[in-house]
């Protein structure tokens, strides 16, 4: 659901950012787009121009008879947010969209210039979906969004790709959305506290295999069995069953569960797909298998298709149709029936018509998944005498679980929506930082040093100089970033038969022996003005140089300066400077 947002920023003139996305959230991604796009040209010659990017319904004269929730959520509490609306993209923008994606399979490195190693994990809430680690030079960052451990449909929960990481940011709110009734409202999070190698490994393996359980899942097909009841009662009755599609994993879970029902049954109540891609998208879901989770992809060993839906259709008890217009759909049309078709908004797509056709009768039934104001959704269709199911499926990370996947990732730092802060409580104050919507933090440094890969070649060269409290030595090569690693490798210069010299110099010269070097090299100088210092294991004083050129040689306690108006003298004078000084 989050690539529909995707055009609206990469349609934009000075975009220029990079964009990951897995290989399946990418493909079935784009479909949803197109299909968007699709029924928006239908909304809009039928409630505007087609060459306008303003509908009539939007000008002041249409707002003023929307009822009082449309037109606060349309203008905002202070009817200052109508500019804020922007025109739907094009076919050409999700085109041009596409383009700027880069796709990942799970657990393949992609690096950012040079810096960032990013890489992608399952996340179990529905195909393709994931969640992200970002390696970089001075930190290791983990992103946790909404979440399932064991799904019937994608693959499950990766919460071991995710270990290892200094910082975590937690982003999954679905918990928000629930009604869950926790027995113990102060939940806590034992700190992670030290302990030897084989305790963690039992620790982590129990950890594991709580998080692993399937009790929701199972949970969720109940649900959907539930469902499959509501419905077939409606179709027994003689009324027809309108799904909006929304989650694209719960709609392939329903279709097979609903069918199986109607085909035990002596009920021949045909399926109907209405959708400008659910062809196109029913064919990719079924040569997908490693987005899967393990169950689906058994099937295909076994020769079985991985969704229901192939056979189905093939035996023609599930229809496909492009259009809620399509003649080959109106010569086929037979109720009651079963209709899975978007868009889950109820504002756009076949649904608008089938519910205004549907909506006056009781035996009917419109299920509708729970978190969406369906008051606010059926204003425009009411009266309705047509029954409504409001349904809550997994969504997210249930709050049980969190303290346990917390205390199996092990990060040094937590950053934690302020939101959830009433309903958990994580011990290790110190290590946890809450954020909310539209704050910037600070985040302490997690490394004080920096590593870096040296080339065999160079390391060979050390020349180490001890001094009080280390050894140092001089590094001469290229240094950049490649794969989140600073590395050092043998730079290309031209050959110089010229010993190098040192770059950089420490400490005080000895002025007599700085004289003695000086006149081995042919020039004459006298000292003068030498200021012991109690303190200082060299003396500071004046050297004045009078033979070849004039010079002066003015040595401080902060510092050495070199007067000359002769560049060879002064080239001279600071090799001496080199023969007396420490230096790499």
């Amino acid at each position: 659901m989050g690539m529909l947002g995707l055009p609206f920023l990469t349609r934009t003139k000075d975009f220029s950012a990079k964009i990951y996305v897995t290989e399946a959230a990418a493909r079935i991604g784009q479909l949803m787009m197109e299909d968007l796009v699709s029924m928006h040209m239908e909304l809009r010659q039928f409630y505007g121009p087609e060459d306008s990017a303003f509908l009539q319904w939007m000008r002041w004269e249409g707002l003023e008879v929307l009822p009082s929730e449309l037109k606060k959520i349309i203008l905002g509490t202070d009817c200052e947010e109508l500019g804020a609306w922007m025109p739907l993209y094009s076919a050409v923008d999700v085109k041009d969209c596409m383009r700027k994606v880069q796709t990942l399979k799970y657990a393949e490195e992609a690096c950012y210039n040079g810096t960032l190693v990013i890489k992608a994990f399952s996340s179990g809430l529905e195909i393709g979906t994931c969640n992200w680690t970002i390696n970089g030079p001075k930190r290791n960052i983990a992103y946790i969004s909404s979440s399932i451990f064991v799904s019937t449909r994608a693959m499950d929960f990766n919460f071991l790709g995710l270990q290892g990481n200094d910082l975590i940011i937690f982003s999954d709110f679905s918990t928000l959305d629930t009604t869950e009734n926790m027995e113990n409202d102060n939940t806590y999070c034992d700190p992670v506290t030290s302990s030897n190698a084989s305790d963690d490994l039992y620790n982590l393996e129990e950890i594991a295999a709580s998080l692993l359980k399937d009790d929701e899942s199972m949970e969720e097909m109940e649900k959907l069995a539930f469902i499959c009841t509501c419905a077939f009662d409606s179709v027994r009755a003689g009324g027809s069953v309108l799904v909006p599609i929304d989650r694209l994993g719960i709609v392939l879970c329903l279709l097979e569960q609903m069918s199986l029902l109607l085909e035990s049954s002596s009920l021949k109540v045909p399926i109907y797909i209405i959708s400008s891609v659910a062809e196109e998208l029913l064919a990719f879901t079924n040569i997908i298998p490693e987005w899967l989770c393990k169950q689906r992809q058994e099937k295909l060993f076994s020769g079985e298709p991985l969704f229901a839906h192939v056979k189905l259709i093939k035996e023609r008890k599930i229809h496909v149709f492009p259009a809620v217009h399509s003649v080959e759909l109106l010569t086929n049309w037979q109720e009651p029936c079963v209709v899975f078709c978007p868009h889950w908004s109820l504002r756009l797509g076949p649904v608008v018509h089938l519910l205004r056709y549907w909506c006056s009768d009781p035996n009917s039934l419109l299920i509708l998944e729970s978190g969406d104001d369906a008051n606010l959704a059926l204003l425009p269709f009411k009266p309705m005498a047509m029954k409504v199911l409001q349904c809550s499926f997994l969504s997210g990370i249930s709050l049980q679980k969190v303290q346990p996947l917390l205390k199996a990732l092990q990060p040094k730092l937590l950053l934690f929506p302020k939101d959830l802060r009433c309903k958990i409580q994580i011990s290790e104050a110190n290590t946890i930082i809450h954020y909310s919507e539209n704050e910037t933090l600070c985040m302490p440094s997690s490394k004080e040093s920096t590593e870096i890969d040296i080339a065999t070649d160079l390391a060979s060269q050390f020349h180490w100089k001890t001094l009080k409290q280390e050894t140092v030595t001089r590094l001469d090569g290229e240094l950049f970033m490649d794969q989140g690693k600073h590395r050092l490798l043998s730079g290309f210069r031209q050959a110089d038969s010229k010993q190098h010299r040192p770059l950089l110099h420490w400490g005080s010269p000895d002025l007599k022996r700085l004289l003695t070097e000086l006149s081995k090299m042919g020039i004459t100088g006298t000292l003068k003005k030498v200021m012991d210092s109690a303190e200082s294991k060299n003396a500071a004083g004046i050297i004045d140089i009078d033979d070849p050129e004039k010079a002066l040689i003015d040595v401080r306690e902060t510092g050495t300066v070199i007067i000359t108006a002769d560049e060879n003298l002064a080239s001279h004078i600071f090799k001496a400077m080199d023969i007396v000084l420490d230096g790499i």
